[in-house]
């Protein structure tokens, strides 16, 4: 952890990145991948709880997906990234399967924020993401989902770009082996967020706001 961030309320916003079956669920295409990882920090549960702990704390959510694979992606295409022609090749995240889908307990809720799709990595790169943001009054980014080296590093070092303070939650995210974890979270992603925090801490934050929501009431 860089540091201990300090968080203010309706300045806040939680962004879950790609909680797809594909990724996170038993029968996903990358699951298997992504498995070992995942499941040694509890990153599902710890996503899940987070996001639990940001609707009763009434913290805005935004959801930052990747493009879902449809037949004729890419194929005109005169350059493809090598991830890019990855997701092609395997069909990641197929528009109207089930691999495409959001994991039952991430299916946005009423006012929740669904940005436009990604094509690469950076969520924020040819989508509304920052306009929603800004249009929500959002300057502080508390980030979770998949993958760490890639999506997750790509739209945290983008935010920081933009001007967002952003916070990554170590044990919700995952990646395709310890390796890949260490080279984003303990070398790359310090450089743009602020701090690299756990669940318990973000959860603690955010049962803060819950009790001056209750006190206000």
């Amino acid at each position: 952890m860089t540091h201990s961030p300090s968080f203010s309320k309706g300045i806040t916003g939680l962004l879950v990145v790609d909680p797809y079956n594909d990724f996170i669920s038993e029968g996903g295409k990358i699951w298997p991948r992504i498995k070992a990882v995942a499941e040694a920090n509890n990153c599902v549960s710890n996503m899940s709880q987070l996001l639990t702990a940001a609707r009763e704390a009434r913290v805005q959510v935004f959801y930052a997906m990747h493009h879902r694979y449809r037949p004729g992606d890419y194929a005109s295409w005169k350059y493809i990234a090598p991830i890019q022609r990855a997701a092609w090749q395997r069909k990641s995240f197929e528009y109207g399967t089930w691999g495409g889908e959001f994991r039952a307990e991430f299916v946005p809720a009423p006012g929740d924020i669904v940005a436009q799709e990604h094509w690469c990595s950076s969520g924020f790169a040819n989508t509304d993401l920052d306009l929603q943001l800004k249009r929500h009054g959002i300057h502080q980014l508390i980030v979770i989902g998949l993958v760490a080296h890639t999506c997750i590093e790509a739209t945290v070092r983008h935010a920081a770009e933009l001007g967002y303070d952003v916070t990554v939650v170590r044990d919700a995210v995952a990646d395709y082996s310890e390796e890949m974890m260490h080279a984003a979270l303990d070398i790359n992603m310090p450089n743009y967020a602020s701090a690299i925090v756990d669940t318990t801490y973000i959860v603690d934050a955010f049962t803060s706001f819950e009790s001056v929501v209750i006190a206000a009431q």
